[in-house]
């Protein structure tokens, strides 16, 4: 009798609902959230599962690989299928959920989701933690400029390297709001200094990596730009053709067709966020400053004349995703004239 498992995972107990072939509930629980006691559960029940589903979230790649690692068949389900599966639940529980993913398994109705390696999942966690550090940077720099201009003290415009000095200068001889920008500054220079640390490692790293290497290649595309499209692809060959690489990261228009109506909207922006920036950052670059003999600018400039610059951009970045994509699965780095050229050259 074919058995399917739905787990639904949180940070100190994950509930655990198996049901048979025909929806029945067979057994349900609730499991410390740790790999080798959900191991011991199912060993325990005693019947081999035919599918095991659990959402992708925080914990979620941890216990996938483990499972996975231990020959159990784990899938990782995408969370927004999930909820929307889930929308004509009326009352929502940990319980109903791990019910819910169990049907879903049992009718085969999900979207599995590809749980990163390890390597890809230290490289964005260094990308997560430069960017909450500059984040904050900025947060204290907009916070002491509302302070100052509380006083009528105006910072104006300056260069991350002229702020502190401009600061200082506007707040000398009042002592309280001395006191203030000195503790506002020193936490600013300790995230500035942090902040470089990481950097240093990411480039570091970006040296090393032989795929990051062949991706800054393109034009317009540099070493952090490189590691985050690397880290959030892995594998290259998990997507079967290129084009499905731009819907991937949510940079293909939606689309909503019904009888009669036929509307073709705004990009999705599902996926990735960071890699979204990213190559739209890189599709700036190539827009706006010289690349000598791209054919990518050219192709960029003429979708501009018809479309406008912003939809260039965004359409530039989708070609970006798709021809960094195409470099990865090939090993070959990308050549101004459109000729194969290796990657070693």
């Amino acid at each position: 009798m074919e058995q399917y498992a739905g787990l639904d995972v949180s940070l100190e107990q994950t509930s655990v609902c198996v049901v048979d072939g025909a929806g029945r509930i067979l057994r349900e629980a609730k499991v410390t959230s740790e790999p080798e006691a959900l191991m011991a559960w199912f060993a325990e029940h005693g019947v081999s599962m035919t599918r095991i589903g659990l959402e992708a979230g925080p914990l979620s790649q941890w216990l996938f690989a483990a499972m996975e690692k231990a020959g159990l068949p784990v899938s990782l389900l995408e969370t927004r299928h999930v909820r929307s599966a889930f929308k004509a639940m009326t009352v929502k529980t940990d319980r109903k959920d791990a019910l819910g993913i169990a049907h879903l398994m049992r009718m085969g109705w999900f979207r599995p989701v590809h749980c990163k390696s390890l390597a890809a999942q230290e490289v964005r966690a260094l990308l997560t933690a430069r960017k909450l550090l500059l984040s904050k940077r900025l947060d204290i720099e907009s916070s002491l400029r509302g302070v100052l201009r509380g006083f009528g003290l105006k910072v104006g415009s300056t260069t991350p390297k002229t702020f502190a000095g401009r600061v200082r200068e506007l707040t000398k001889g009042q002592a309280t709001l001395e006191a203030i920008a000195e503790a506002m500054l020193k936490a600013r220079d300790a995230l500035i200094k942090e902040c470089k640390g990481l950097e240093s490692r990411l480039l570091k790293q970006s040296r090393r990596d032989e795929r990051v290497r062949l991706l800054m290649t393109t034009p317009g595309v540099g070493a952090l730009t490189a590691l985050t499209f690397a880290a959030a692809i892995d594998d290259a060959g998990r997507f079967s053709s290129s084009r499905m690489v731009g819907a991937h990261f949510g940079l293909t228009p939606r689309k909503y067709q019904s009888g009669e109506t036929d509307v073709t909207g705004r990009i999705s922006k599902v996926g990735d966020h960071g890699v979204r920036v990213a190559l739209h950052e890189a599709a700036n670059v190539i827009l706006t400053r010289p690349v000598k003999g791209s054919t990518l600018k050219s192709w960029a400039q003429g979708v501009a004349k018809r479309a406008g610059m912003k939809k260039a951009k965004v359409a530039l970045a989708r070609k970006l995703a798709v021809v960094m994509h195409q470099l990865l699965k090939s090993g070959k780095a990308f050549s101004l004239n459109g000729l194969p050229q290796a990657a070693a050259a």
